[in-house]
């Protein structure tokens, strides 16, 4: 009998020094190996998989939970009321045959309010992670330091993840804030730092705490961080996210397949259409469908303008939060070009919720080439004159020299992607290591840092724009001809000329628009190289027309995470200067 999963390397590395009878194999619509495995034994296979083997898996991904109650399509997994999900990432490991170089562990639980062993003691970043899993399942982790709300409020009753908890609305009572409710939720709210392992003073002098946020305008959004100082010096500090919550997870399991894809517009709100795309890449894997040549062409393109409109935000409000008024007005002069071409192409500036299940929305219209031709040769020059008048000018370069500096081991153990892991001296970009929609075929560069400091991460991302134009400019000159949409029953909808043709194309344009498609049971997930680092979706299809259960890995919440490991000892000012050059939005942090 052939034993499942021996075509992987790190299986068969697990099988032998664990024993086959540890695990339960699980084959995945994306490929990526997936193993259950008992809570008992869970730790030391993280740590075997951490640091026991070559190419060790240095980050946790994504930590998450699937409530599996109601789930009808389990055939061959082991018995579960719940089940937790691990996806660690190497840096070192090549795509292979055998599918992705990630591993998924899973661990199958039993119970209404079921118990696991923290996995602080192996990642630290599973800190966070856990804590979203209890505050939306119940899910209890022993050990864990501080195992209470992160994303709802501390007063919140019940955890929405969980089937039983209601979706909308009018499935619940009507809310009503009378004084007592409100004196209790601002008491809630109250920072004690005996609660978080912090000394409120030494024997000569006291510590100052200070609220930073929720609402401020360095804070880029509603983000609160509450600093433990000494005079200036940041002594610790505490993040406290949430306040943007808006259950974006939950939604996807009330939404059908294609009416949710304007959903995920709102999660990294500057991303536009580089959020669609992990997201229908993964419908794609499920339902089997393979995109045509011009359609991944153009999401290529599409996606590297909203790249650059990403960035010149980025650039503009970082050295407006140094002190610099005058930058933000350029840049946004130059972004309000790029979104003329994304308006002119998609009908929609912003959030245009352009790419669909199988393509885009609709083909490029006529003219499309003059408006990104003169874009990619306006803007190389103005990027120049940025680098030189304000990125190279020295009171920038001495203001953010060595302020907020980590290095690679520290990236990888805190989950940093994107340009916050490159500026260590790292080239990893999925687009280069884990080609998709057919970025194999594109020639550009990754930018790297060397000091991973608060200047790299600047400079590092002004470089990213000129790759960006780069790719847009391949994509101007060499763009597919052929179908916008791929010729599939579960693309939806069917091409419009074919349903004035035949009754069964517009029986299925009409069952798609409105109920949906119906895609095969499984699970996968994507990942891309967005704006703001590596995100991703994790679908379960239970064989409906919505997803089961929607899982989105962002970028922003695993850098906001890192805060406190990096800027200790640093002044109140260097906050400043990091929290911009980390590049986030609160709506890509709370979902």
């Amino acid at each position: 009998m052939t034993v499942p999963g021996l075509d992987n390397e790190v299986v068969r590395d697990l099988y032998a020094r664990f024993g086959e009878a540890t695990f339960v194999y699980q084959a995945t619509r994306d490929g990526m190996p997936t193993l259950w495995v008992g809570a008992e034994r869970i730790l030391e296979v993280l740590r075997y998989l951490k640091g026991g083997i070559s190419k060790p898996y240095k980050m946790l991904y994504d930590l998450t939970a699937v409530d599996e109650r109601l789930r009808k399509h389990r055939q061959g997994l082991p018995d579960a009321d719940f089940t937790v999900v691990y996806q660690l990432l190497s840096v070192d490991r090549d795509m292979s045959r055998a599918g992705t170089p990630d591993i998924r562990l899973k661990v199958a639980l039993k119970g209404e309010f079921p118990h696991l062993p923290t996995a602080t003691t192996v990642y630290a970043n599973a800190d966070w992670y856990e804590r979203e899993v209890w505050d939306l399942f119940g899910i209890v982790f022993d050990g864990h330091p501080h195992l209470r709300r992160i994303l709802l409020p501390p007063r919140w009753v019940g955890h929405p993840l969980r089937k039983e908890h209601p979706a909308r609305a009018t499935e619940f009572d009507p809310f009503v804030l009378d004084q007592m409710r409100q004196d209790l939720d601002q008491e809630a709210l109250l920072f004690k730092p005996e609660d978080w392992g912090m000394k409120k003073g030494t024997e000569d002098e006291d510590y100052m705490f200070l609220n930073f946020g929720p609402n401020h305008p360095a804070a880029h959004g509603a983000f609160r961080i509450v600093l433990q100082l000494d005079g200036e010096e940041i002594v610790d500090c505490v993040p406290d996210i949430g306040y943007h919550h808006r259950g974006a997870e939950k939604m996807g399991e009330r939404q059908s397949w294609h009416s949710y894809i304007p959903y995920t517009d709102r999660i990294d709100y500057l991303g536009g259409v580089m959020n669609n795309l992990p997201y229908v890449m993964t419908v794609e894997k499920l339902a089997g469908i393979t995109v045509p040549p011009r359609a991944q062409t153009i999401r290529i393109m599409m996606s590297e303008f909203f790249r650059i409109t990403s960035h010149l935000l980025f650039y503009g409000t970082y050295l407006q939060d140094l002190g610099a008024m005058s930058p933000v007005f350029y840049a946004f002069v130059d972004r309000q070009k790029a979104y003329d071409v994304i308006e002119a192409v998609t009908g929609f500036r912003m959030h245009p919720a352009w790419y669909r299940i199988g393509g885009v929305a609709h083909d490029l219209p006529q003219g499309w080439e003059r408006l990104v031709k003169e874009f990619v040769e306006h803007l190389p020059p103005r990027l120049d004159e940025y680098q030189k008048a304000a990125a190279e000018n020295s009171m920038v370069v001495s203001r953010l020299r060595g302020v907020a500096a980590y290095d690679t081991a520290q990236a990888l153990e805190w989950g940093t992607t994107g340009g916050g892991l490159r500026a260590t001296g790292v080239a990893y970009d999925l687009r280069k290591a884990r080609p998709y929609m057919g970025y194999e075929n594109f020639d550009f560069e990754i930018p790297v840092g060397h000091k991973g400091d608060g200047y790299d991460r600047l400079m590092l991302r002004i470089e990213e724009m000129r790759q960006s134009v780069r790719i847009i400019k391949q994509c101007l000159e060499n763009m597919p001809s052929g179908p916008y949409k791929a010729d599939h029953p579960l693309s939806t909808p069917p091409p419009k000329d074919r349903t004035l043709k035949d009754i069964e194309t517009l029986i299925t344009h009409f069952l798609q628009v409105s109920w949906g498609p119906v895609i095969p049971a499984g699970e996968a997930t994507t990942m891309v190289e967005a704006t703001k680092g590596i995100n991703s979706y994790y679908l379960t299809s239970d064989g409906s027309t919505m997803s089961y259960r929607t899982r989105i890995r962002t970028p922003s919440f695993a850098h906001l995470q890192q805060i406190p490991s990096v800027i200790q000892g640093q002044m109140v000012a260097d906050l400043i200067a990091y929290i911009a050059s980390i590049d986030f939005v609160m709506a890509d942090v709370d979902r």
